[in-house]
């Protein structure tokens, strides 16, 4: 039987350097005349969010700042930020940032016009109502939330990172601009950058991949095979920033439309109970998770292999698709990505109850390639140790 599928991709995207000029006028074309802007004190610090403060006066829109988003940012962030849209009657938000403030912003949008409790939506209750106007303006290389359907926040009752999921929470303008991400410091271009990798090769290998996605996704691979190492070496390589910064919305595309998988159903109980960086934890579990799913797309993983420049020919069709892992290993290993999550605070005796909370994202896991039980979660968690 063929395959039926749809697909959801942002209305409006707007890619080169210096877009985030167009900020504001394209505020403005939609309509809008207040703006939240949902940010971080890292991205303040860098003088990123003057220039889009800069556009959007010159257009006329009124700012009002929400710059307290922290990394994997908690529930009550979301609440503080909803409270002050609220107040300010906004009728536009904007997400400037890696994806946490993106996340915010798009949760944000929900809780303006859909009715109830965020904990309802982090715990599966339907989003049915359009949100007001996101904008999506990413500084990082790697969450592709600016171009997705999902936003991840902690549950900070149960210490778990949970998902919204909806074609609703799509921004209505993607603005991708690498002049934005030239200030990245080399650890945070290393771990986006693997972030954007696993969610290139998760949505290849997912059980929900069609041709559409198959084609983003190989081209980011091969984009971050390229464009990733130099990219970490030098931010002052305008070339190698800005073809990462294509290939994170490339894969963001990606996996917005096929899913991701064990990487991300393992990676994010790590993020609530550890607050490891998503992207590290990502790089980390990446090749152990792909040795798993080897036995269930073995021609998919010797294409990810070729992507990444791995040299099959002689090679037997196992033999290839293990090649990939080992070009994602010596990858992750070049540009200083730890090796262990022992190395980022991980306890050995946690391993147990995060293989359990794991187990408990259901959406991932059913996408991914191979059927896993609690217990070869747990041995994977312990593989990566």
């Amino acid at each position: 039987m063929e395959q039926s599928f749809s697909l959801f991709f942002p209305p409006q995207l707007l890619v080169g350097s210096g877009a985030v000029a167009r900020v504001g006028e394209k505020v403005r074309e939609l309509g809008k005349s207040q703006a939240l802007v949902v940010t971080d004190k890292g991205v303040v610090a860098a003088g990123l969010l003057e220039r889009v403060l800069g556009s959007l006066e010159v257009a006329g829109v009124k700012a009002h700042i929400f710059d307290q988003t922290e990394p994997n940012p908690r529930d009550r962030t979301v609440i503080k930020a909803f409270e002050l849209a609220k107040k300010r009657e906004v009728d536009a938000i904007i997400g400037l940032g890696g994806g946490s403030p993106m996340d915010v912003a798009k949760a944000v949008g929900v809780l303006l016009t859909n009715p109830g409790p965020l904990q309802d939506y982090l715990r599966g209750s339907p989003v049915r109502n359009p949100l007001p106007t996101v904008v999506a303006i990413p500084t990082t290389a790697g969450t592709g939330s600016e171009v997705t359907q999902f936003s991840v926040v902690t549950d900070s009752e149960r210490k778990f990172k949970a998902g919204i999921a909806s074609p609703l929470l799509i921004p209505r303008l993607a603005i991708v601009d690498p002049s934005l991400m030239a200030s990245m410091p080399s650890h945070l271009a290393a771990a986006t950058g693997m972030d954007a990798l696993t969610h290139a090769i998760e949505a290849f290998v997912s059980r929900n991949a069609q041709p559409f996605s198959d084609a983003l996704s190989l081209h980011a691979i091969r984009l971050i095979g390229n464009y990733l190492r130099p990219s970490v070496a030098n931010g002052a390589n305008e070339e190698a920033r800005s073809q990462m910064a294509i290939a994170s919305t490339l894969a963001g595309m990606a996996f917005s439309n096929a899913g991701v998988g064990l990487v991300h159903a393992m990676s994010h109980p790590l993020g609530g109970h550890f607050d490891i960086p998503h992207g590290v934890a990502n790089a980390i579990l990446l090749p152990h998770v792909m040795g798993f799913n080897l036995l269930a797309r073995p021609e998919k993983f010797a294409q990810v292999a070729e992507a990444l420049g791995a040299k099959l020919e002689g090679l037997s069709a196992w033999q290839a698709a293990r090649a990939a892992t080992e070009a994602v290993s010596q990858l992750s290993s070049d540009i200083g990505i730890p090796q262990g999550l022992r190395q980022v605070g991980v306890k050995e005796d946690s391993l147990s109850q995060v293989a359990e909370d794991a187990l408990q994202m259901k959406r991932a896991i059913g996408w991914n390639p191979r059927v896993v039980s609690r217990e070869e979660i747990e041995k994977i968690y312990r593989e990566a140790w």
